[in-house]
């Protein structure tokens, strides 16, 4: 069956870095869109990072542009998302997630989430 483990969270400074990864087993990594969103106390679960298994395209959310990177390792069935510059209200469960097929990129396939906190 699919499996997302996410790791890699934790509490840190604001301005300091993490890395997310995300082991993905049961299915075919390299063909799937994967995702990374994330949902804070008494908000909605939003969209961080996407990216395509056809071409490697990402795509990041206005509030993580340019302070958060997306990446994907085939061979390690493995995602990632270094995220930099961390702000407090950076600070959520992170989750990771696998598209229902290769064909579509609607997330079915959801981890168990890694927290993180970022403090002022």
């Amino acid at each position: 069956q699919v499996q997302l483990v996410e790791s890699g969270g934790g509490l840190v400074q604001a301005g300091d870095s993490l890395r997310l990864s995300c082991a993905a087993s049961g299915f075919t990594f390299s063909s799937r869109d994967m995702g990374w969103f994330r949902q804070a106390p008494g908000k909605e679960r939003e969209s961080v990072a996407t990216i395509k298994w056809r071409g490697g395209t990402a795509y990041y959310s206005d509030s993580v542009k340019g302070r958060f990177t997306i990446s994907r390792d085939n061979a390690k069935n493995t995602m990632y998302l270094q995220m930099d510059s961390l702000k407090p209200e950076d600070t959520a469960i992170y989750y990771c997630a696998a598209a229902w097929s290769g064909d579509t990129d609607s997330y079915g396939y959801w981890g168990q989430g890694t927290q993180v906190t970022v403090s002022s």
